[in-house]
């Protein structure tokens, strides 16, 4: 048989390690990943080897010529341009002839038993044969699903964790039938799981998974932190690799030509390269590599750390938990602290301290006795992806830094076409108002022109991208969760938060650090946005029904909480013939609400104005004026779950046939009072992205979406939250229908939901949420819109992954409080024994 090897990766996520040299010629222990490839399959007997390239593709194809030196024959094909995974595969197709071949990547570390996978293959008739292994995070790869005879029945490709139904993902190794190319045009790109793959199941061609045992490794080392203890897997012996080493004393590997110092201190596991040199009172170890060729001086420290070739550590310097590239020199007494990443030919200074989770990128110096407190090129180390829920958030000056916000701004700006325009906004904190300055200055120095907003209620920010035919927008605030973040969030040119396609490429050129700075002439330049107040209450004003309001005359309460609407809003309610009382109508960030507590004492003090003046409603801005909460003229203070019902059926009465969007997480009190007017409800996940999008589909508008929080988007208006249009609507919905909220409150029955947060580690959750999904279609009928929904005997619990936490977020709803407590509890109970027990018994 013969084998493909992919190697074409450039390994961005390993930056500065692959700065200048492809992922596959990365070394683990000592030798590239791509030969410890070349090595298993000569082990198993296929030497007739042909290797696809793209990066940097002189650089393998010069390390391993022919493959004589390994006993191998390699022939090379190389992309111009970037083909996909199969489009590259089918470029080689001349080469391999009519029988089924293997496909291998020539940048991940792996033990497997090819003959085991290969005999599968033939054994079950397959087309394609996949080889496939459990891991603890399934987010990053292709989930892959199978029935009990391990034929594939659905692909998830790099799935949120609402979608992730099992830890078994796609390793990238595969043995294929020649017939695949039947499918294929030369010359044009095709993936393998994204096309190829989902096309054969649609015809139902035979297509298996081969589960990799617990006797097989595979690893895709696609991080810094992978890259680590992946060393570590080898050192424990988790990982059979072919070494040239002899084992010198028990967990301690020598290569020939090392030399070490008598009263040199190693301690076990280590690995010592080719030639390098321990000197006298040295310590090495435990789980440390030493590259080829390296010096670890007198005194010196390394421990948990790997060192590739030529490296130089000086008297009484130490090395901990880092990665050391090659013919680096640390000069003595310099403190390499944990999770440190040095480049290639980078020369240290004496006495210098670098900090820790600190990257250095190749060819640098750094001058004696220097602190280094942030990285070399660009900022600190961040750990997994930058965006959570609502864009970028850090602790201002600690993570959100003025450098940090720059480089994303240009990450983002270098996404767009030059001479392109975004819409600058902010809060009224001042470390926002820096923050944003830096952000302005990340975009102009790519060519990016900036429309400044300055302070701006995010509602009228985002209406105002769409008036002005901006590209997007980026938006700078205290967060509206936590007062001690910054929260950093980009709008696409509908004003709704980007993609998550494109947060992923803003991540890319962030972590790559891949800037093209403008020429002098073609930096961007600065526009004041003077009228987007006016333009939109003049668009608000065509979207209501001001006579209808008029005839009403209703008396609010407004408490602005501090947020800047306050100079705005109340002037288009007295346009409307509305009696106006405005709360906290000033501009205040240190006083605004931001904890439970504190908007429950604003809460607390609306109820008692509304019932002393006996108003016809109250609100509580929040949010910066995407959410409200609501009292009713009988001073009950709505629960958010409430008012969206409310909301519905005030939409439903108004406008029959209405379609309504509501997340998995609403009440099922909603379908049939919507229904009952001819409405249509429809369930969406529970991110505000979701809701977002369904708001700007035209395919199937929606009349309303709202978010069980206090946020509603009236599509007709703008796809996005906005509380000030959104109360307003609900007031002229309940003059259209001549009732109030508290007579629609009359309409709803008794409903009892309740929601609890599970504590569960990263490593975990793939696991759990493999198993609860089996366990939970044994329950009742499932739905996995969102997580993992079961319904039971008209009741039903949510299981919820939450997308930035290692927590579950579980709901409950039943015909009463205890019933739902109860079924609440059941499942936090089932998630603690998979924790407890690892998940070890799936029955």
């Amino acid at each position: 048989m013969k084998a493909v090897v992919m190697a074409g990766g450039e390994g961005t996520r390993l930056r500065p390690l692959t700065s200048r040299r492809p992922k596959p010629l990365v070394p683990i222990m000592n030798r590239p990943i791509m030969e410890h490839i070349i090595v298993l399959l000569k082990q198993h007997n296929i030497t007739d080897i042909i290797v696809t390239l793209y990066y940097l593709a002189d650089e393998i194809s010069g390390y391993f010529g022919d493959g004589s030196d390994w006993g191998v024959n390699i022939q090379y094909v190389v992309e111009e341009t970037p083909l996909g995974t199969a489009g590259a595969v089918r470029q080689a197709a001349h080469l391999l002839g009519d029988e089924p071949f293997l496909i291998v990547s020539g940048d991940a570390l792996t033990d497997i038993r090819l003959d085991r996978l290969i005999r599968y293959h033939h054994l079950k008739g397959s087309v394609a044969t996949l080889a496939l292994a459990h891991v603890d995070n399934p987010r990053e790869f292709g989930v892959v699903i199978t029935d009990e005879d391990g034929r594939i029945q659905r692909f998830l490709e790099k799935p949120d964790w609402s979608n992730v139904f099992s830890d078994t993902v796609n390793t990238g190794m595969y043995v294929i039938d020649p017939e695949v190319f039947n499918l294929m045009e030369p010359g044009r790109a095709y993936d393998w799981s994204q096309d190829i793959f989902p096309h054969l199941l649609r015809e139902g061609k035979p297509l298996y998974g081969y589960i990799m045992g617990e006797d097989e490794y595979w690893c895709d080392v696609g991080t810094l932190e992978q890259y680590r203890e992946a060393h570590e897997e080898v050192l424990t012996g988790k990982v059979n690799l072919t070494l040239p080493a002899m084992e010198y004393a028990p967990g301690i590997w020598v290569e020939p030509g090392a030399q070490i110092h008598p009263e040199a201190e190693i301690h076990q596991p280590v690995y010592i390269g080719r030639q390098a040199i321990i000197k006298r009172l040295a310590r090495v170890g435990p789980f440390s590599v030493v590259g080829d060729n390296s010096i670890i001086e007198e005194g010196a420290v390394v421990e948990r750390s790997v060192l590739w070739d030529s490296v130089y550590v000086g008297t009484n310097s130490h090395v901990a938990s880092s990665v050391i590239g090659s013919h680096t020199n640390l000069k003595h007494d310099v403190h390499v602290m944990e999770g440190v990443v040095i480049g290639d030919r980078v020369n240290v200074g004496e006495g210098c301290t670098i900090r820790p989770h600190l990257k250095i990128w190749p060819d640098k110096f750094i001058e004696p006795g220097s602190t280094v407190t942030m990285s070399l090129v660009w900022g600190k180390k961040w750990q997994g992806s930058l965006f959570r829920n609502l864009g970028v958030a850090g602790i201002i000056s600690v993570e959100i830094t003025p450098e940090f916000a720059s480089k994303l701004a240009a990450s983002y700006g270098v996404l767009l076409r030059k001479g392109a325009s975004v819409l600058l906004s902010r809060d009224s904190h001042k470390s926002s108002r820096a923050i944003k300055h830096a952000v302005m200055s990340g975009l102009l120095s790519v060519g990016v022109n900036v429309l400044d907003l300055r302070s701006m209620p995010v509602p009228i920010a985002r209406h105002h991208i769409r008036a002005s035919g901006a590209a997007g927008g980026v938006n700078v605030r205290i967060a509206p969760y936590n007062p001690r973040l910054t929260l950093i969030e980009f709008f696409d040119k509908n004003g709704i938060y980007i993609s998550k396609s494109m947060e992923r490429k803003i991540e890319s050129v962030f972590f790559r650090e891949d800037f093209v700075r403008t020429d002098i002439e073609e930096v961007g330049e600065i526009e004041f946005a003077s009228r987007a107040i006016e333009q939109y209450q003049s668009d608000f004003f065509q979207h209501v029904d001001s006579r209808c309001l008029g005839e009403a005359r209703y008396r609010v309460v407004l408490d602005f909480a501090f947020h800047r609407m306050a100079s705005i809003f109340p002037n288009i309610l007295g346009k409307m013939n509305c009696e106006v009382i405005a709360l906290n109508a000033y501009a205040d960030p240190e006083r605004a609400p931001h904890t439970e507590e504190q908007v429950r004492d604003h809460l607390l003090n609306l109820q008692q104005i509304v019932q002393t003046l006996r108003a016809d409603v109250g609100v509580l801005f929040e949010s910066d004026g995407e959410r409200m909460r609501i009292v009713d003229a009988h001073g009950d203070i709505l629960s958010d779950q409430r008012l969206l019902i409310l909301y519905a059926l005030a939409v439903a009465r108004a406008y029959r046939r209405a379609r309504i969007a509501v997340p998995v997480t609403a009440s099922s009190v909603i379908e049939p009072l919507v229904t009952q007017y001819g409405g249509t409800v429809v369930r969406t996940k529970t991110d505000v992205r979701s809701l977002m999008g369904i708001a700007v589909s035209e395919s199937e508008p929606v009349f309303m979406a709202g978010d069980g929080e206090g946020g509603f988007i009236l599509p007709q208006f703008q796809p996005s939250f906005d509380a000030l249009y959104g109360f307003v609507k609900l007031l002229e919905l309940l003059s259209r229908s001549k009732t109030t909220l508290h007579e629609l409150a009359q309409q709803v029955p008794p409903f009892f939901l309740v929601r609890r947060t599970v504590q569960c580690p990263w490593e975990m959750k793939g696991t759990v949420m493999r198993v609860m999904t089996k366990q939970c279609r044994d329950d009742g009928k499932v739905d996995l819109i969102d997580g993992i929904k079961v319904y039971r005997d008209g009741r039903w619990a949510l299981i919820l992954p939450d997308a930035s936490e290692p927590v579950f977020h579980l709901y409950a709803e039943a015909e009463s409080l205890d019933v739902a407590q109860s079924l609440l509890e059941e499942y936090h109970q089932r998630i603690e024994a998979l924790k407890e027990s690892g998940a070890v018994d799936e029955g």
